[in-house]
């Protein structure tokens, strides 16, 4: 008997024991970890290469090839101060609407052009907004008219002032109904 038992423990000093079961939660963590982040790299790195654009160094192919558009000037925001106030008669009653607006330009000289006629400007903005419903400028859909709507005015205000649009976006920054 005394033989057995030092064979079992030469036998148990000779083995490894198996790691428990925490350890092997351990390394299978690890390992799905190290998988997700090595997914997460290259679904970025084959998402910037699908959507990135076009190469500029790409040779045009023939006399039919189109040339790469240039990018646009970066945008320039010009606030409209001070904010414009319209009142409208409501069934008797006064109500009024705030809108402070931002114009969104590409070019430097329609500032100054925008300066110089800001009396016909405000004027032309004046009178869209008070021609309006008062109920139909409560929705959101009534604003996005109006927001269009006052594009479309300032654009023909510079066409015909200096030949161009000019304003590419007008943006609200308030806009308050009482």
């Amino acid at each position: 008997m005394a033989e057995d038992d030092a064979t079992e423990n030469e036998d148990d000093e000779g083995a490894e024991k198996p790691p428990s079961g925490s350890k092997k939660k351990l390394i299978l963590l690890i390992v799905m970890a190290l998988v997700i982040a090595g997914i997460s790299v290259g679904g970025t790195l084959a998402a910037i290469k699908i959507f990135s654009p076009p190469s500029a160094n790409v040779e045009a192919e023939g006399e039919d090839a189109e040339p790469i558009p240039a990018r646009p000037s970066p945008a320039i925001y010009y606030p409209l101060k001070p904010a414009l106030v319209v009142n409208f008669d409501v069934k008797g009653r006064q109500r009024y609407l705030q809108a402070e607006l931002t114009l969104m330009i590409r070019e430097n000289d329609v500032i100054s052009a925008i300066e110089l006629h800001m009396p016909k400007i405000r004027n032309g903005l004046n009178m869209l907004i008070g021609g309006q419903l008062y109920e139909e400028i409560q929705t959101a859909e009534g604003k996005e008219l109006l927001r269009q709507q006052c594009l479309q005015e300032l654009q023909k205000i510079m066409q015909e002032e200096i030949g161009k649009p000019g304003v590419e976006q007008v943006l609200y920054t308030n806009f308050v109904m009482q």
